[in-house]
């Protein structure tokens, strides 16, 4: 993997990002129910992160969002997205993995997205089942990872906005 300058994302940042963001993804992806639970609520600064090329050109971001489930808190991984010109170098998968062990530093338990299974695997995510994100989802892909060991295990219920 070529070096690439990682950082948590800043307030300039944010119109790069989400011009990425419509890049890499299907226009009106804000229509996604995913969307929703981000409404008027900030990422996690410390877990959002960018990557620039060696001309500072924005080659990657990833954001971390906090949610609930059930009675329990969470974070729902996404959006993640490489430039087309960097993709296939790993930076996705260096992203989720630098986001992952910052949130558990800073006292994490447990991650969840939505997303494809055989990618997120790798990464040690695995279907949640009873955990229901809001309508329409294919339960399939709504994944989670420990970061703690036995935090999912019994949890169930529907995803909701963060309160605090």
């Amino acid at each position: 993997m070529q070096q690439f300058d990682i950082r948590p994302e800043e307030p300039d940042d944010w119109w790069e990002v989400e011009a990425l963001y419509d890049l890499c993804f299907a226009p009106g992806r804000e229509a996604l129910s995913s969307y929703r639970l981000r409404d008027d609520v900030p990422p996690v600064a410390e877990l959002s992160l960018v990557a620039r090329d060696g001309q500072g050109i924005l080659a990657g971001a990833i954001r971390f969002w906090p949610v609930h489930v059930g009675a329990h808190d969470a974070l729902l991984l996404g959006p993640v997205a490489v430039h087309p010109t960097h993709q296939g170098e790993g930076l996705g998968g260096y992203l989720i993995q630098q986001g992952v062990e910052a949130g558990r530093d800073i006292g994490w338990d447990r991650v969840m997205l939505v997303g494809d299974a055989p990618y997120y695997a790798r990464f040690g995510f695995n279907p949640l089942t009873g955990v229901e994100m809001p309508p329409p989802t294919n339960p399939d892909r709504v994944l989670g990872l420990e970061l703690t060991p036995g935090v999912w295990s019994g949890i169930q219920g529907f995803v909701t906005r963060w309160t605090g």
